[in-house]
């Protein structure tokens, strides 16, 4: 039997003010509320300004004001809260930068990998070079961005994830790839798989249908919010996941493979 605990969830699926950072983190601070009890609280991807690539304009240095409001929420809600928003590095680059900020006052980072070329991200910003884990009450979490989840060699991990995360601002144009792909990445790597995506519409008028869900090691769903708007939670049981790891090791007969920045 596992001897981690069970871990609880909130997924908080909203629309965002565009270009507005303060009054995201209003309408965010008000929402919290909602998420007191859970132990990750998963905002979605550019959480402050909605999917802009006027990196220069909106990026906040490494520990700015949103840094110093995830902090605090972390603290008031007794909570890991997490979720991405564009940065300044020390270094001069621009990034998608993922920050986990946890109730003790660390907070760690995850900077994208998969820039989305599309809407000219890689033109705005410096990608990522490297995966990450959190651990979070003994569970393996590593976090991933809206892009990313395309890449199944980028989020396969042969180190006994626990929880795979996606945030994202992922278009209702292609919820059907979002729909499809996250079940994929939840049964190949034997893992949970929480997502979660924004609603309503963006400054360039871009449409988003949230779709914000959580799945199981087989790819079945535990939570499914379709266009809701809100705050919700879902627990995900240790010794279930560890018993079907047991029972169909996969795993054992994975291909080795090397990442190469």
């Amino acid at each position: 039997m596992s001897d981690k605990p069970d871990l609880q969830l909130a997924l908080v699926q909203t629309s965002l003010a565009w270009h507005d950072a303060a009054a995201n983190r209003a309408r965010f601070t008000a929402l919290l509320e909602q998420a007191r009890g859970a132990d990750l609280v998963i905002l979605p991807e550019m959480f402050t300004t909605g999917f802009s690539m006027e990196s220069a304009a909106l990026a906040e240095s490494e520990q700015g004001p949103t840094y110093a409001w995830l902090c605090e929420q972390a603290a008031r809600l007794n909570a890991v809260i997490t979720g991405t928003l564009i940065v300044q590095a020390a270094d001069g680059s621009y990034r998608n930068r993922l920050l986990w900020a946890q109730p003790d006052g660390e907070v760690l980072h995850y900077d994208k990998r998969h820039l989305f070329r599309m809407a000219g991200e890689h033109e705005h910003f410096t990608e990522g070079d490297r995966q990450v884990v959190f651990e979070l009450k003994g569970w393996r979490v590593r976090p991933l961005i809206c892009y990313d989840l395309r890449f199944p060699v980028w989020s396969r991990d042969p180190e006994g994830t626990d929880l795979l995360l996606y945030v994202a601002n992922w278009p209702a144009a292609r919820r059907n790839a979002w729909n499809r792909l996250l079940p994929a990445r939840a049964i190949e790597n034997l893992c949970y798989v929480a997502a979660v995506n924004c609603v309503g519409i963006d400054g360039k008028g871009y449409a988003y249908s949230g779709d914000s869900q959580v799945l199981d090691y087989m790819g079945d769903s535990l939570l499914s919010v379709g266009e809701g708007d809100g705050v919700f939670r879902v627990g995900l049981k240790a010794a279930a996941l560890e018993s079907f790891r047991t029972r169909f090791p996969a795993y054992m007969d994975a291909d080795e493979f090397v990442l190469k920045g």
